[in-house]
């Protein structure tokens, strides 16, 4: 049967559209040299469909009093604070799958603050690599395993570093900063400054994170959903375009599995770790190949939870 005259429109349309996108990602400027060029309206291709914008860009009621938990890791070496800490960290990521974390920090001397760029990059490194490593200790003890587990599995070992801007957008309603998604991670370690703009969804809503003066927003992964059982949750997150004429901000750490298992072949995989189940808590997820996980990543893009769904065990 010959294509309809709409699904030849179509077509052409998204030939266009991706012809404008190139165009506009070989000249190297950027959403934020767009943004201070002036423009008042955003370029079409940046324009979600109607159907993808429906309902999606509902806010978060303004009386709504939800929020994700904050833990103050302040006494975390402390041995009568610890077990109170292992059980907050335990149960927002359980529930919410999103928390912050807080620790009265120590001023840097001045001499100390490094003078490029790269000494910076070094510099989080290392602060979000421990901060990780302390909250996976916490997530590992939560599930009843000895508290250096995750870090004998190189559950951090595998790091990306990427810097985000938001710059205004003089059309908000009409496109997203980032849309729903979940991370293919173990963990991510967030910073931002002061500009809201990330939602977590939590029982079907959208609910704002605010920002805490010091503190670092920690996200459940998928990889550690899948590790543990489905007993940590990966739940989708999304960020509104900015409609703040200050610039929405994010250093974001990605922390993933460096050493995979080794089947008789040869080949790499996952799954539920063997010391979560039990006869009575048999295993939610088969075991998955990193071939079907970097061909999922690469051909799903954003939409990596369908890794889950894919290998999920139905009763």
């Amino acid at each position: 049967m010959a294509p309809t005259k709409t699904t030849t429109a179509n077509t052409d349309i998204q030939e266009q559209r991706m012809k404008n996108l190139k165009d506009f990602d070989e000249t190297k400027a950027g959403v934020k040299g767009l943004s201070d060029s002036g423009v008042t309206t955003i370029p079409d291709f940046f324009i979600h469909p109607v159907e993808n914008l429906s309902g999606a860009l509902k806010k978060s009621s303004p009386i709504s009093t939800l929020s994700i938990p904050v833990i103050d890791l302040s006494h975390v070496h402390s041995d009568d604070h610890k077990p109170r800490i292992v059980e907050q960290i335990r149960e927002a990521a359980r529930t919410w799958g999103f928390f912050q974390v807080w620790m009265a920090p120590e001023a840097a001397a001045e001499e100390e603050i490094p003078e490029v760029c790269r000494r910076e990059v070094v510099q989080w490194d290392m602060h979000a690599k421990k901060v990780g490593e302390s909250v996976l200790e916490l997530l590992a003890l939560g599930l009843g395993l000895e508290g250096g587990k995750f870090k004998d599995l190189n559950f951090c070992g595998a790091r990306v570093f990427v810097g985000h801007i938001y710059p205004y957008c003089p059309q908000p309603d009409l496109t997203m900063g980032i849309s729903s998604h979940t991370d293919p991670t173990v963990i991510t370690v967030l910073l931002q400054n002061q500009v809201q703009g990330l939602q977590v969804k939590h029982r079907d809503e959208w609910v704002d994170v605010k920002p805490l003066d010091g503190g670092l927003i920690i996200n459940i992964g998928d990889i550690l959903q899948i590790a543990s059982n489905g007993e940590y949750k990966s739940v989708e997150h999304r960020v509104l375009a900015n409609s703040n004429r200050e610039s929405r901000i994010t250093v974001v750490m990605f922390m993933n599995l460096s050493t995979w298992k080794e089947s008789a072949d040869g080949g790499k995989y996952y799954g539920p770790l063997p010391e979560l189940l039990t006869p009575e808590t048999p295993p939610v997820y088969r075991d998955f190949t990193q071939q079907e996980y970097m061909e999922n990543f690469y051909s799903k893009g954003l939409d990596s939870k369908s890794l889950i769904d894919r290998i999920t065990i139905f009763p």
